[in-house]
């Protein structure tokens, strides 16, 4: 009986071990785990203002760009096309026709006054050396009936009145000559030019930019005065062509300076000058013809490219610049998003000078320098409205 207690009291003494054991390593390990702490929320809201914390996922679809100023505009771009300025440039036409047996000439080649082009095997030149030879010919044996006549009246031995028919077609046959030796100076030819090989020269010194004639053809004298067999300019001089709205009229002056953009090169800028303002308006388009001069001195501009040109007040005159997607708009009033530290991002109030079709300026509200949210700003301002803080009126 003694045994059987002594048994049972240290097995209650064992459990009681147990579970002081157990409890005193719970209390050591919980003391130990670090204490959590509350994370502030991502976003803060106060008025007209939002503040971020650094790994707020809001951020990740932000843009964030400092704002550059650029010379106001006069009007919204207007739409404008590169051209060749002819001032510079030759379209090139056979005055013989033939047929192509050579092409010494090739696109974007550089070419001289006088260079070759291409020859053409052609009767009509060949005519035209025979033309120059015969009329040479007369012209020599009518001078010496002349000479031979004036001779025979000084020994009376001839009537004066066939001295004066001998002088008549000596005055012909050099009027023939004349016109011969014109007629291959007109078609800027070498009157030593043989077997009626006709070669058509560069007019004036360029680059040729179009070539419509390929060997063995055949080429009529001036057939269709659209296609010209060759091009010739100067590439570092252009046009830009702009079709002006009449309303517009008032908005642009001979001498004015302009922008110029192109698909080709975003956010790049060509300046230009107004010299041509057409005299009258297209009764169909109601729209007057303006032309620019444009120099092109890296070659990026090319003729029949679609352009964007934007008449400037001035270099003096300049705003600050930020892309559509920066402007926040609720009822009259326009926004943008200002970065004031980082995490910190203000709403402000701004007034527009101008807004195209891509980019807007500024010209209250903002200054060239700051940092400025353009991409992302409806959800900013989506984050205000939620927050309960709405624009001001």
């Amino acid at each position: 009986m003694n045994q059987r207690y002594r048994k049972l009291l240290i097995l209650t003494l064992v459990t009681i071990l147990v579970f002081v054991a157990s409890y005193w390593g719970w209390i050591r390990l919980h003391s130990s785990m670090p204490e959590t702490r509350k994370e502030p929320p991502p976003v803060q809201s106060a008025a007209d203002e939002l503040r971020f914390a650094a790994n707020a996922p809001q951020l990740s679809f932000l843009k964030i760009k400092m704002v550059e100023a650029f010379p106001e505009p006069l009007v919204e771009p207007l739409n404008g096309r590169i051209a060749y300025n002819d001032n510079y440039t030759a379209r090139v036409f056979s005055p013989v026709a033939g047929r192509v047996i050579k092409i010494p000439a090739e696109i974007g080649m550089p070419v001289k006054n006088g260079d070759a082009l291409i020859v053409l095997d052609s009767p009509d030149f060949a005519l035209a050396l025979a033309d120059l030879e015969k009329a040479k010919a007369d012209l020599l044996r009518k001078q010496e009936i002349h000479e031979r006549a004036r001779l025979l009246l000084e020994i009376k031995g001839i009537a004066l009145r066939e001295v004066e028919t001998a002088a008549a077609d000596w005055q012909q046959a050099k009027a023939e000559f004349l016109r011969a030796k014109a007629r291959l100076k007109n078609l800027n030819a070498e009157a030593s030019a043989a077997g009626g090989q006709f070669v058509l020269r560069a007019p004036l010194a360029g680059v040729i930019s179009e070539r419509q004639v390929n060997a063995g053809s055949e080429v009529q004298a001036r057939a269709d005065a659209d296609r010209p067999l060759f091009v010739i300019t100067d590439p570092y001089r252009l046009w830009v062509q702009i079709d002006l709205p009449e309303r517009q009229l008032d908005k642009i002056s001979l001498g004015d300076v302009v922008f110029v953009e192109v698909d080709a090169y975003p956010g790049e800028t060509f300046q230009g000058k107004v010299t041509v303002i057409g005299g009258a308006v297209d009764p169909l388009t109601r729209r007057i013809q303006v032309r620019c001069d444009i120099d092109n001195p890296l070659l990026k501009l090319k003729p029949e490219m679609f352009a964007r040109v934007t008449p400037i007040a001035g270099e003096k005159f300049r705003l600050p610049r930020v892309p559509n997607a920066a402007i926040v708009t609720q009822g009259l009033y326009s926004y943008v998003f200002v970065e004031k530290s980082p995490g910190v991002l203000q709403r402000r109030r701004v007034t527009l000078s101008l807004q195209g079709i891509e980019y807007a300026y500024i010209r209250e509200g903002l200054q060239e320098g700051e940092r400025v949210v353009t991409s992302g700003a409806l959800l900013l301002n989506s984050e205000l409205g939620a927050s309960g803080n709405t624009a001001p009126n």
